[in-house]
């Protein structure tokens, strides 16, 4: 993120990036797991993922290639769609109890989140009550090396400093930002994504352009985070449609798991903004996917932002492929909110919160939680909670 900071009245700016130490990509790269673990000298593993990736046989294509090398582990699979406190508190139990020195993460979001809370919080015990982890905790020690394989072309959570739990107790997302959580490796393998279901690979999907889109006209973007993200807005607005369609084609299954992790390298170093403000109280008040919330959110937001954003919203519809020439500023940049949307529509994503069962005696709860959100002062334009409920109404 952008650091900026005053010294006798001298400004300054210094921009930090992190990365994994190594990433793997393409398919069938999951079988580099055991040289990762015996490079990094780990004995045993806990293997956090949810029921759902057990049961399909995902998790299975992962734990197989361990057993092939004889490296013991043990599963933890107690993790919700939207993990809370109490998964990451149980997690570190089942950890402690396993005598593992490693946490291998197989999912979405959620398993990573998860396993991210957990590796934190095993080795800063301080922390132990997980809620003192929102925002960007003060921890001391990296997290027990987490190993990440991602099931889903969205999140990015594998390459990412951020992760989010649900505090139970207050029913709210609680959206932690700590360098010290970043997995040490990614395995990004496009053939663990061939089981997700189409709506899942839609939401995921739109979810990892709302990152890329987000990340690029964030306060802190800059020079190298706009790189990566323009390069994720293109191979997501060509392949999405291909993965949603077509889940067996290995060409847009292998571009979607590349740009998710492209889009995430960049917003987990600049930020995102008020889509994912909006978004997160929709999951922690009425478990919403992620991805949806963010897709349905999308387009009325950027045009909410779009005074601020004129220049690069023109970039945004011309390497989504629309063809702006004659275009006025205002034209070109309405064009890019258009493609989104139209993008949302063509891979059948909900476009209304009501139907998702949210009413408009909700947006009062729903606005009061957004406008708290960790990501929301990334935001381009500057915005009120009234901002924040009109915009809510206008998607109702």
């Amino acid at each position: 993120m952008s650091v900026r900071s005053n010294y006798k009245n001298q400004k300054y700016m210094s921009q930090r990036f992190i990365l994994n130490e190594v990433s793997y990509f393409g398919a069938g790269c999951r079988k580099e797991l055991p040289g990762a673990l015996r490079r990094l000298n780990l004995h045993k593993a806990l293997v956090c993922s949810d029921k759902g990736l057990i049961k399909v046989g995902t998790t299975k294509m992962v734990t197989d290639v361990l057993d092939e090398a004889k490296i013991p582990y043990e599963i933890y699979s107690e993790i919700k769609p939207n993990p809370t406190v109490t998964n990451v508190k149980q997690g570190v139990e089942a950890f402690k109890k396993s005598g593992a020195d490693c946490i291998i993460a197989i999912g979405g979001g959620s398993s990573m989140d998860t396993a991210k809370g957990i590796g934190i919080v095993c080795n800063n015990p301080e922390f132990a009550d997980v809620v003192s982890l929102e925002g960007c905790a003060d921890t001391k020690h990296k997290s027990v090396p987490i190993i990440a394989l991602p099931t889903t072309a969205g999140t990015g959570a594998e390459v990412t400093i951020n992760y989010v739990i649900i505090d139970e107790e207050k029913q709210k997302k609680m959206v932690c930002v700590d360098p010290n959580d970043i997995p040490c490796v990614a395995i990004v393998d496009p053939e663990l994504m061939y089981s997700l279901p189409k709506g899942l690979t839609a939401a995921t999907g739109m979810d990892a352009l709302t990152h890329a889109i987000e990340g690029y006209i964030t306060k802190g973007a800059w020079v190298m985070s706009d790189m990566y993200e323009l390069q994720a807005i293109k191979m997501i607005a060509e392949n999405l449609p291909t993965a949603v369609f077509e889940p067996k084609n290995p060409v847009g299954r292998e571009a979607m798991a590349l740009a998710q992790y492209i889009a995430a390298q960049a917003f987990s170093n600049v930020g995102l903004g008020l889509v994912h403000g909006m978004a997160h109280p929709m999951g922690s008040l009425f478990d919403i996917p992620h991805g949806v919330a963010n897709a349905l959110l999308l387009p009325t937001i950027m045009e909410f932002n779009m005074p601020c954003c004129i220049e690069k919203f023109g970039v945004i519809a011309r390497t989504m492929g629309v063809d702006t020439t004659g275009m006025t500023k205002e034209q070109a940049a309405q064009a890019a909110c258009d493609a989104v949307k139209a993008l949302s529509i063509k891979v059948e994503i909900p476009q209304r919160l009501s139907d998702l069962g949210i009413k408009e005696s909700d947006i009062e709860a729903l606005a009061a939680q957004a406008i708290q959100d960790v990501c929301t002062p990334g935001n381009p334009r500057e915005v009120t909670i009234d901002d924040i409920r009109a915009l809510y109404k206008k998607v109702l």
